[in-house]
């Protein structure tokens, strides 16, 4: 067992199609449809393709972060909206907020619909503020639109993970689910260089094409999510079993099934029949213990109303009791970490930022820079700061390639540790830097240059750990009858603490520069005590296989309860079968 009970993943875990039998521990087998990384991606060319439609909410998501750090400093906008500061903040964090409540009506709309129509209705009303936003002829108009958007977006950066989740197959969630955050830093760059790139359109046109540019994502997606095929554990949850088959060959056989032998198509369907029977249990198991506690909870304390017997508040109140309270503070936790790291303050504040570091206004990096392109020196933020503010998003646009093609290989818990440490030692090395020379960075460029290197080794660090592995975690802790509650509490945990992030950066920069830096490395080392102690490895696990990682004493309790329903459904006998099919 690994630290505090976690069960730790096998070094055989399967990496071809077949079912591997783990005897003594629980669960007693995994099992996979084909090759993790690039080639199981290629096999699975339809399931993959369903999850970079989905994760265009990604590229809603982080189009708006990137675009609204040069939209803030063209003097055409500055003009028409004549912002303090605190106005700065505040239109800078309205969409945080919007998303926050955006991301919590998710978590229902996605039960009491589907995902992919919560998907459509939520990328509609992230296009409508998106249009707001370039129509917008005052500040409150503005500020509406980025609010409606803001619930948009929220409610997609939920709904995108929850859906590939559930459609991916074990050996490729985490690869699959990471795609959410190269959409998001995918939409980071392409919003920052479209921004930088309009920004001398000598008109209203400077801010406005960029902003209009919004309705893309949010367009592409609200018509896509039509043909995108429902999620099988939703479908079981409902009951609709032949439906959830029919997805699940759908989704599994495609590409991985042209060309097999006889004796290969009866593996993978019985695979299918093994993932839809762990659905169905997981599915069983969740109605009785429901059933279980509310008969305990009425023989103490009598009847309860019938508000109270499982739906929507219970799905809620479910998460933080005793049986998922862990699973659900992991979600919370991650996304804390991840936004506390200080990734988005160099989003939102890249140029500002930089330039307290010593790349820009007058400083000597900028004059040599200018004076080399022949121009005068220029106030405000100049080019140079743009470019390096820019290459912010290059840097975790790079990082996360990898990681979407080795995370179910090297598993979420070693990234997230080693780049919680790199991410730390990275922020008290730029806080030492500004705290030693700042206000005399002219004298000493050399020294800026180290600190936006160290900007980069963070940028990269966050990219192949937080970054995506924020995105993972939440959408495969929990099953399937809370899942997209606590997916969407995790996801608004992450809209809180990037609103306060957003509020919070330029106050914290004005009083003390290397104060703020230190306040983020504080962070990322908290980060990685927590993840050392509390988080498990869930790689190449399905999700209805989970439970078994967290080994409390709930979990204990309800072993018995899980192994009648397996005897009922016919587990036993399918894990025999598939056993002797393989010998």
């Amino acid at each position: 067992m690994a630290r505090d009970g976690y069960a730790p993943i096998p070094s055989n875990t399967p990496t071809t199609r077949a079912l591997v039998l783990h005897p003594g521990r629980s669960p007693g087998y995994s099992y996979s449809y084909g090759p993790q990384g690039l080639k199981g991606i290629l096999a699975n060319r339809y399931t993959a393709s369903c999850a970079i439609l989905a994760s265009i909410g990604g590229v809603a998501f982080g189009y708006d972060q990137g675009v609204i750090a040069n939209v803030l400093v063209m003097p055409t906008f500055q003009k028409q909206f004549p912002l303090n500061p605190i106005w700065v903040g505040i239109m800078t964090a309205v969409l945080e907020l919007g998303a926050l409540f955006g991301a919590l009506a998710a978590g229902v709309i996605a039960d009491r619909t589907s995902r992919t129509r919560a998907m459509m209705f939520s990328s509609m009303i992230f296009s409508l503020g998106s249009a707001f936003q370039c129509a917008a002829s005052s500040t409150s108009f503005l500020i509406l639109g980025r609010a409606i958007g803001g619930f948009g977006v929220g409610a997609l950066s939920m709904l995108s993970p929850l859906y590939i989740s559930e459609l991916a197959p074990p050996e490729l969630r985490g690869s699959l689910v990471a795609l959410e955050q190269f959409a998001i830093v995918l939409g980071v760059v392409l919003g920052f260089w479209i921004g930088f790139l309009t920004r001398a359109v000598p008109s209203s046109l400077s801010w406005r094409i960029p902003l209009a540019l919004q309705l893309v994502p949010g367009l592409v997606l609200g018509l896509g999510s039509g043909i995108l095929p429902q999620s099988p554990r939703l479908l079981v949850l409902r009951g609709r079993i032949d439906e959830a088959r029919a997805v699940l060959h759908r989704i599994r056989g495609t590409g991985t099934q042209r060309g097999d032998d006889d004796e290969s198509v009866e593996l993978l369907e019985n695979l299918i029949e093994l993932e839809l029977m762990e659905m169905r249990i997981g599915t069983t198991l969740a109605a009785r213990q429901e059933a279980l506690d509310v008969s305990s909870a009425e023989a103490i304390h009598g009847p309860m109303p019938a508000t109270q017997k499982g739906g929507s508040w219970g799905a809620w109140a479910a998460l933080l009791g005793p049986k998922y309270r862990d699973r659900t503070l992991i979600g919370v936790a991650v996304m804390f970490f991840q936004q506390w790291s200080g990734i988005n303050a160099f989003l939102y504040y890249g140029p500002s930022l930089l330039r307290e570091i010593g790349l820009g206004g007058q400083g000597a990096i900028n004059q040599i820079s200018r004076s080399i392109a022949g121009l005068e020196p220029e106030v405000g933020i100049d080019t140079p700061t743009l470019v390096v503010a820019g290459g912010i998003g290059i840097v975790q646009f790079l990082a996360v390639l990898p990681v979407i093609l080795g995370l179910d290989h090297w598993g979420r818990k070693p990234l997230l540790r080693g780049g919680a440490l790199v991410m730390g030692m990275a922020h008290l090395l730029i806080a030492l830097l500004v705290h030693e020379f700042e206000g005399q960075w002219g004298l000493y460029p050399s020294t800026a240059w180290i600190a936006v290197l160290a900007v980069y080794v963070f940028t990269a660090a966050y990219g192949v750990s937080f970054g995506p592995i924020g995105w993972v975690l939440p959408s495969e802790v929990l099953p399937s009858s809370v899942r997209s509650r606590g997916v969407a509490l995790a996801t608004a945990s992450n809209w809180l603490n990037n609103f306060l992030i957003g509020l919070v950066t330029p106050a914290m920069m004005a009083i003390s520069p290397a104060g703020t830096f230190g306040v983020f490395s504080v962070a990322c080392f908290g980060a990685y005590l927590w993840v050392t102690n509390a988080v498990p490895e869930t790689a190449n696990v399905s999700l209805e296989e989970i439970d078994a990682l967290f080994a409390s004493a709930a979990a204990h309790e309800e072993g018995s309860l899980r192994a009648q329903i397996e005897g009922e459904l016919g587990l036993p006998d399918l894990i025999a079968r598939l056993t002797n099919h393989a010998d």
